[in-house]
């Protein structure tokens, strides 16, 4: 038990040595990694400039106004255009040409209107009654039509469309009202139209530019109406949000006085809640054996906006079914061959049960790190709004017939001025989209780039922050020998004054370190979202493993830091000495890192998986209107599952804030552990300072009770 316990391995350093000093985490230290911690101020220095510059420069109402062929804004306050709040396309058949898909601009004239025009006309026509002309000149330009003489003429000059088509707004913007009656597409009750140029057209012509027109419109159509869900069914999901932080509160308190019987009961629980999951499911499929059409694979029935078709086969069902039978047989093999080690990990989780009991406001740490990452999101959404809308209004060459001026930019006041029209009589300046060639506009793609890189090394340096913060408070609980008279009156608040003051350039060196290989995955994940249309077998087997590398990394660099926290928590090194110190150590130990310090996490995420499914299968029970009694209560939604969802993934990370609490508690006792193997060995002189449940587990004792 000995050599096992310390295992002296030169490859991996010299144990510790036993100090009579030593009393937990050190007071007298000095700052660390300063070279970092310099760094890292001008990046936030250079953040704020970057912000003010982006604020000063940038224009949301280019995102929330559709713009016209003039740059300006349809439906803007406090403009000539405030009563034209539609964008209106003078022939939207232009819209199916592929520069739609590669410039995101339709090559015709757009202007801003009071509404969508509701019914058929062409200009020849209007011209023949002034009531129609009185219409019609609503979706033309601003003109004298005393000195226009023709159609013909007002048709070249491009002043107004060649034909009005009956037309719904969507997302600010007249697409044509399109209708299918028995397979056949309509607008109205016509199925062909005339152009306004003497042609006969089919309305399928209309429905290739709408389509083109708005590529995502059946993927908005979903988004306004999980947003319609929202708005019906919010007060029930902060509800079930505040059942989820009331569940995680009452199963922290009883693992304070409970832990054994807890985990047991958590165990068997989650054990039953995906066995009903395998029931419910499996009863749901022989429900559907002889329904017409359940047959249909998910495959052939392809993509459908309203999800709850899918949960009329069969084979959603099954998949279901196939995907809970093996996470539950998962669960019950780790359980059968862990079952000795769960003990020990049990008793880890009493101990830590004890302090976050002595340490109780470190319950209430993960709030500053929720409201320190809301203010990171925020900056950097907000800076990335206005640093994408800070172009300046970009005009280009449009024409129908061959031209050489062709996408070259213009300037629309004095266009008509040029020699360009001479050449291409049809061509038109018109707007194409926000970009600009100065110096702030050349680098603004940099701009992003350092908004994102920045973005993730303050996200990264706040969970630092906070890992390093309740490391120094559970560390200082375990090296107390008389508890809780030998800790510090607030340890949460010590621990986060010596992380400031002194280590702020350590945690910083390791979120950049962290950041650095985040921004590669994200160029990874950009890279291969560009090459999806390639055939390049090589390139994307290439990418692929590159991905699943630096995944791996990310994940090596995150266990590596967490424990690298712990140890400047505790000696005040630096970050490098503390990486290297704690890697060591947990290779001296490797087969109790693997294995307990693993089967506690295991235990952790049970716990987690507990309350989600807990409060997943109510809030299922409860939307469905399958509750007998309140069926009523429940708000009619287009998806149900949209506030299970929501529900599910907010007690998943409720849960998960009240048990990353636990889980740096036992990472930070379990390391102390280990390292209260090494210096000491039970005698009097050199007593452990673990618990009596844990020495009694590993068959040690201390031969007395030592003044400390």
């Amino acid at each position: 038990m000995q050599a096992e316990d310390k295992n002296p391995d030169s490859k991996y350093g010299e144990p510790q040595k036993y100090d009579p000093t030593f009393k937990g985490p050190i007071h007298n230290r000095s700052c660390t990694d300063v070279i970092c911690c310099i760094l890292f101020i001008l990046a936030i220095i250079g953040y704020f400039v970057v912000g003010i510059v982006a604020w000063s420069q940038g224009d949301p109402r280019k995102v929330i106004y559709p713009t016209d062929s003039r740059g300006q804004f349809c439906g803007q306050a406090g403009t000539p255009l405030e009563n034209k709040p539609f964008l209106f396309y003078f022939n939207i058949m232009k819209c199916a040409s592929p520069l739609v898909l590669l410039e995101f601009q339709c090559p015709t004239t757009q202007i801003c209107v009071e509404k969508c025009p509701d019914r058929f006309l062409t200009l020849l026509k209007a011209f023949s009654n002034t009531e129609n002309m009185n219409y019609y000149k609503s979706y033309c330009k601003e003109f004298d039509i005393s000195k226009v003489f023709s159609a013909p003429e007002i048709l070249r000059e491009g002043l107004c469309p060649a034909m009005l088509t009956p037309s719904k707004p969507f997302t600010r913007r007249c697409f044509p009202a399109l209708q299918t009656k028995k397979g056949t597409v309509s607008v109205g009750n016509d199925t062909v139209f005339d152009d306004g140029r003497g042609k006969i057209r089919n309305v399928t012509d209309l429905l290739d530019g709408a389509k083109n027109a708005n590529v995502v419109l059946q993927a908005r159509q979903v988004a306004m109406k999980i947003f319609e869900d929202y708005t019906q069914s919010w007060y029930w999901i902060i509800i079930g949000l505040v059942i989820a932080m009331v569940v995680s509160l009452i199963f922290i308190i009883l693992l304070r006085f409970l832990a054994g019987i807890m985990v047991w009961i958590m165990i068997v629980l989650v054990i039953a809640i995906i066995g009903y999951g395998i029931f419910h499911c499996y009863m749901e499929y022989a429900a559907l054996k002889n329904n017409p059409g359940s047959d249909v694979s998910i495959k052939d029935l392809g993509f459908q906006t309203d999800f709850s078709v899918y949960l009329e086969l069969r084979q959603t069902w099954l998949a279901f079914m196939i995907i809970l039978c093996i996470l539950e047989v998962v669960i019950i093999l780790l359980l059968i061959f862990l079952r000795k080690r769960i003990c020990i990990a049990i008793a880890l989780i009493k101990e830590a049960s004890k302090a976050i009991g002595h340490v109780m406001s470190s319950l209430f740490y993960p709030l500053l790190t929720f409201a320190l990452l809301s203010l990171v999101i925020a900056y950097w959404a907000i800076t990335a709004v206005f640093l994408s809308t800070s172009n300046v209004a970009v005009y280009k060459v449009f024409n129908e017939t061959e031209c050489n001026y062709t996408r070259t930019t213009c300037d629309p006041a004095t266009f008509n001025t040029t020699n360009i029209r001479a050449h291409c009589p049809d061509a038109q300046c018109l707007f194409a989209f926000y970009g600009g060639e100065t110096y702030y506009h050349k680098y603004l793609i940099a701009l992003q780039f350092y908004n994102v890189f920045l973005f993730f090394w303050c996200a990264n340096f706040v969970t630092a922050l906070g890992q390093m913060t309740l490391a120094g408070a559970f560390a200082s609980y375990y090296w107390a020998f008389k508890k809780p008279d030998d800790m510090p009156a607030f340890p949460v608040f010590s621990s986060l004054g010596r992380a400031l003051r002194y280590h702020t350039g350590s945690l910083a060196f390791g979120s950049l370190i962290l950041s650095i290989i985040q921004v590669i995955r994200v160029l990874l994940e950009y890279l291969d979202h560009k090459l999806q249309g390639a055939n390049n077998k090589f390139a994307k087997f290439l990418l692929c493993c590159l991905k699943c590398c630096f995944w791996c990394l990310e994940k090596f660099i995150k266990f590596l830091n967490r424990n690298a926290y712990i140890m400047v928590a505790i000696y005040g090194k630096n970050f490098c000495a503390s990486a290297r110190n704690a890697f060591f150590l947990l290779m001296r130990n490797i087969v109790r890192v693997a294995v307990l310090d693993k089967v506690t996490d295991f235990l952790l995420f049970l716990g987690k998986l507990l309350i989600v499914g807990a409060v997943g299968v109510l809030s299922f029970f409860f939307f469905s209107g399958r509750i007998k009694g309140i069926e009523g209560t429940s708000p009619n939604l287009n998806y149900y599952w949209v506030p299970i969802l929501t529900v599910i993934v907010g007690s998943y990370l409720i849960a998960h804030g009240f048990f990353s609490v636990y889980a740096m508690c036992v990472d930070t006792l379990f390391l102390c552990f280990l390292e209260d193997l090494e210096r000491n060995d039970g005698s009097q002189e050199r007593p452990y300072f673990m618990p009596e449940a844990l020495l009694k587990i590993l068959q040690k004792k201390n031969e007395g009770k030592a003044a400390k």
